[in-house]
């Protein structure tokens, strides 16, 4: 199989949710939009994380994935518990759920973020990789562990 979409998983995160704000601070002032998947309840918390991220004044602009047509548009991240064909972003997404997602080939990228200590996440990712690998899908490896940035 021959894709554009390029997958990578980001190993050893001491906090999937802190990870999450950081990456869509980044993209965002890159201009990069952003598309996070993931159960309810962590939907739910990133919802709240991104309002004060970096300090009470810091608000990362986002929104869920049923809200109006307009703000889906205008909106640099998306927040999502399951995917649907009326998403208009397609740059980045964002897994932090257990599963692989469906239709993965309208993101150019695909994250996969990984527990640094949490060993059924840590076997959840083992499963993705594997299906992923299955579908032809090259894999890259970041270990975060080894990451010096921010």
């Amino acid at each position: 199989m021959t894709t554009s979409t390029t997958v990578a998983f980001h190993f050893n995160a001491p906090s999937k949710l802190a990870y999450a704000c950081k990456l869509a601070r980044k993209l965002q002032r890159m201009d990069i939009a952003l598309v996070v998947l993931g159960e309810p309840a962590m939907v739910a918390q990133l919802d709240e994380a991104l309002w004060s991220f970096g300090g009470e004044t810091q608000f990362l602009a986002h929104c869920h994935g049923d809200a109006d047509p307009q703000v889906l548009q205008r909106s640099p991240t998306v927040l999502l518990s399951a995917l649907g064909p009326a998403l208009p972003h397609s740059q980045v997404l964002l897994n932090l759920g257990a599963q692989m997602p469906s239709d993965i080939a309208r993101f150019e990228r695909v994250i996969e973020v990984v527990s640094a200590d949490d060993e059924q996440d840590r076997e959840q990712a083992r499963s993705r990789w594997r299906a992923y690998a299955a579908l032809g899908y090259a894999i890259e490896r970041r270990d975060l562990v080894m990451k010096t940035e921010d």
